[in-house]
């Protein structure tokens, strides 16, 4: 399985609480709620645009299950510009230069907190750690995976599981 899906406590996830989305063509779109993907596998990873970590690991790690399950209606992919320090750096723009840098063609949210400069609100509702971040929730809306590290052969693996 996934590393350490065993030990995470499973929970019901909030909601994002993200005001600024763009689709997967880079158009601004109305917020995206959990409850619109009700019934599927959530995949959301968080991220910062000056995260070192994020651009060597993290987005080439979505990127590869994003192509390898882009056909697969059972799962949704959503990536988070998660802010919580650097809010003249990891802005808006940034969140969009980072969606076209690595065509990725998922929504990407922009989340620097309620007033747009304090911590992210899905960093504090869904008790992450930093960046990057990976958030696994079920398709009944229970959080069964969330880390730093994740194994990507098994998460794909994972993924082909899914009924």
């Amino acid at each position: 399985m996934i590393n350490k899906i065993e030990q995470t406590e499973i929970f019901k996830a909030p909601e994002f609480n993200v005001k600024d989305w763009v689709d997967a063509n880079g158009n601004k779109i109305e917020a995206v709620r959990l409850l619109d993907f009700e019934g599927r596998f959530k995949i959301i990873y968080c991220f910062q645009s000056w995260c070192p970590g994020c651009h060597s690991k993290g987005l080439p790690d979505l990127k590869r299950i994003v192509e390898a399950h882009e056909e697969n209606d059972k799962v949704v992919f959503l990536a988070i510009q998660t802010v919580f320090e650097g809010h003249s750096e990891n802005t808006y723009e940034k969140m969009m230069e980072t969606q076209k840098k690595y065509d990725l063609k998922i929504p990407f949210g922009h989340d620097a907190g309620d007033d747009g400069k304090s911590r992210s609100n899905v960093m504090t509702n869904f008790q992450t750690g930093g960046t990057p971040w990976f958030l696994f929730i079920d398709k009944h809306n229970h959080i069964v995976f969330s880390d730093f590290h994740l194994n990507v052969d098994a998460a794909m693996a994972f993924l082909n599981t899914l009924e």
